[in-house]
């Protein structure tokens, strides 16, 4: 049986950081509130289990050797994973309500992950998810109604400080076996024209611009209403980056398509919501899982 290596004490690797960024032996032990020969041994007993030799006077002050520099952004990583371990733990657990927002078109494909994230993280928050158009839900933002919501950019109310979390492209979407990208005009399923709308603008826009009749022959409210009426064969719709349903594919230059533009998604906090533990950790856990699912071509920015 292989032995396994030494483990290493986190109040070690604390002393260690400490002397090495202060310079000192005495300041260190200051902040630990230790003896400085109490820290001289933390440092000889890490020595020994590491068999090198980590830190050396100079006139400049105690300085770390090369296998101390090696050593010292490890051990700064580890004592954050431990504190933030310990921490968890030791905090009471969080608990209250928030209430998030997201239009259709983002819930399927963003959300279950990173509501499976934060539920694991904090199984004491009650999260009230509304699933509503984002004029809709701008609207209810801008009454209170909502702690935090996601929006196509473009439909945040005005004066309103928004966090964009993702960008990336708007592509076409049809079903490959029914060709409805050659028929003319080219029928469309958007959103209704009463929901003012940033893809509905901009594949019409796209058309227009390359001189393609087109015309809107389905209204929906929902991304999921687009993709049936897609299925069907009946028009094309737009999306951006998702898994599409079996039975859709992404369409473009090939089928004689104009380039969309990109669009963007963008996180509103709600002022009475700043500051509130669970809101805040909800926020973060949303901007968080937006730039892990973040592929190639997508750009997120403050």
């Amino acid at each position: 049986m292989l032995a396994l290596p030494p483990g290493l004490d986190p109040d070690l690797l604390r002393a260690f950081v400490l002397i090495a960024e202060g310079g000192s032996f005495t300041r260190a032990a200051e902040r630990v509130g230790r003896t400085q020969s109490a820290v001289s041994m933390q440092i000889r007993r890490l020595e020994e289990t590491l068999g090198q030799p980590l830190l050396v006077r100079t006139p400049k002050g105690v300085q770390p050797t090369p296998q101390g520099m090696w050593l010292l952004d490890r051990a700064r990583a580890m004592l954050a994973l431990n504190d933030e371990i310990v921490g968890n733990f030791r905090a009471p657990p969080m608990v209250g309500t928030v209430r998030l927002g997201t239009p259709d078109d983002y819930a399927l494909n963003w959300l279950p992950a990173i509501l499976a994230r934060f539920a694991e993280a904090h199984p004491a928050v009650e999260l009230e998810v509304v699933c509503l158009n984002s004029d809709v839900l701008a609207q209810q933002f801008l009454e209170g109604r909502l702690d935090l919501t996601l929006l196509s950019e473009g439909q945040e109310p005005r004066h309103v400080p928004a966090q964009r979390i993702w960008r990336g492209p708007l592509r076409w979407v049809g079903s490959p076996t029914h060709g409805v990208h050659r028929r003319e005009p080219l029928p469309l399923a958007l959103s209704r024209p009463e929901n003012f709308c940033t893809w509905r603008s901009a594949a019409l826009s796209a058309l227009r611009m390359q001189g393609r009749a087109a015309r809107v022959t389905y209204n929906s409210a929902t991304q999921t209403g687009c993709f049936t009426v897609a299925l069907a064969g009946l028009a094309l719709t737009v999306s951006t980056p998702c898994t599409l349903p079996e039975g859709l594919a992404w369409m473009g230059e090939a089928e004689g398509l104009p380039a969309l533009p990109e669009m963007g998604i963008v996180l509103l906090r709600h002022e009475a919501s700043l500051g509130v533990p669970a809101a805040d950790a909800l926020a973060a856990h949303v901007a968080d899982g937006f730039l892990r699912a973040a592929g190639p071509g997508v750009a997120i920015a403050a």
